[in-house]
């Protein structure tokens, strides 16, 4: 499948090869700059790949020169006097979606990641981003707080004191930065992070379906679960495993000492 056969799509792409789904924001030319229009393409997209079993990554990426600037304040079909309905339709859906994905989401970063588009890298499972890349919470500078799951991301991965600074001061780090606070999975050489993202897609394809989506699930819940019940979440999952053909072909392998064939 892929963007020829959704001729709907006029600002995002989308790709699906080998078990994965690769979702480019595309306006270029507005550093690929958040419009309703994309947002619907972007519900689209995720309705089309939520309906493919044969999926196994969800990569999301931005053409031109930077990943996504955040929210095109000159959008003609955004009223910023009604920004609650915004978030709640759009914003707010999309974050949502990619979190609640049961496959795993890498984020492909480069150039810039601004405002809304910061916090939409950060909403994936995996976020590799170049070393020069600038992220940047810049809401301050118009009188806002970062959203989008903004603040949420901020404070999870780097604690409340750098949190604070970066939304507070609006400051920019560079991708290098942010893989050493632990902000992202990895940083990598500038110009290379798109063929970074298809080495981990392919490497994470080659790995049993449930067993990810499973992993992603049990991750997630336990940012907020207590030892006892994250303890029951494993128990659960590794039951629902347990009984999958992909396990018996995995002890079989490790038995008879050859790589795993997992099913496609």
């Amino acid at each position: 499948m892929s963007t020829r056969e959704h001729p709907q799509f006029q600002q995002i792409t989308l790709d699906i090869c080998d078990g994965v789904a690769w979702i480019t924001l595309h306006r270029p030319e507005r550093i690929n700059s958040l419009s309703i229009q994309m947002h619907r393409e972007l519900s689209l997209a995720l309705d089309l790949v939520s309906r493919d079993n044969t999926l196994r990554v969800i990569v999301l990426a931005g053409s031109g020169r930077g990943f996504c600037s955040g929210q095109d304040l000159s959008d003609p079909e955004t009223d910023l006097s009604k920004i609650g309905e915004i978030l709640d339709q759009h914003y707010n859906a999309l974050v949502t979606r990619l979190r609640q994905s049961p496959l795993p989401v890498i984020a492909a970063v480069h150039g810039v990641a601004a405002g809304a588009g910061a916090s939409i890298a950060l909403a994936a499972d995996l976020t590799l981003a170049e070393r020069s890349t600038r992220f940047t919470q810049a809401f301050v500078r118009i009188g806002l707080l970062p959203d989008a799951g903004g603040t949420w991301f901020l404070t999870h991965r780097l604690g409340q004191q750098r949190a604070l600074g970066l939304a507070l001061t609006g400051d920019t780090i560079t991708g290098e930065q942010a893989e050493s606070m632990g902000m992202i999975w990895k940083a990598c050489a500038d110009g290379t992070v798109a063929e970074e993202a298809r080495v981990l897609a392919r490497q994470l394809c080659a790995l049993p379906r449930e067993a990810l989506c499973e992993i992603k699930r049990a991750i997630q819940q336990a940012a907020n679960n207590p030892l006892a019940e994250q303890l029951q979440v494993e128990r659960a999952a590794q039951v629902r495993l347990g009984a999958t053909d992909d396990f018996k072909e995995g002890i079989a392998a490790f038995r008879e000492k050859r790589p795993p064939r997992f099913r496609p």
